[in-house]
């Protein structure tokens, strides 16, 4: 119960990460340390990185659902970790198309 609690405040985080990109005025960027792109729509770029972020918050509160229901050490939590990599690897996809879109020219 513990871990599902933790996993759910990260998820907030997550979703924290989304609002903050939403309001922002300036272009946000997604992957830690790399600059924002210069885009041609600031407001709407942002709007859909915000989605993505908020996307990936309930995917990823889905993926730990499981933690509610497994017990300790079990083998189960490795489809969790599998789940959640996959989601990452997604999200990362579906981030770069989204920066080719509204990348300036």
């Amino acid at each position: 119960m513990i871990g599902y609690v933790i996993w759910s405040l990260v998820c907030v985080i997550l979703l924290g990460i989304g609002v903050s990109a939403w309001i922002s005025k300036k272009p946000v960027g997604f992957f830690t340390g790399v600059k924002p792109p210069e885009v041609s729509d600031t407001d709407r770029y942002n709007h859909a990185v915000a989605a993505l972020w908020f996307v990936y918050a309930i995917l990823v509160e889905i993926c730990g659902l499981p933690l509610l229901f497994l017990e300790q050490n079990s083998a189960g939590f490795i489809f969790v970790i599998i789940g959640v990599i996959a989601i990452t690897i997604a999200v990362s996809i579906v981030y770069l198309r989204i920066e080719r879109k509204y990348r300036a020219s």
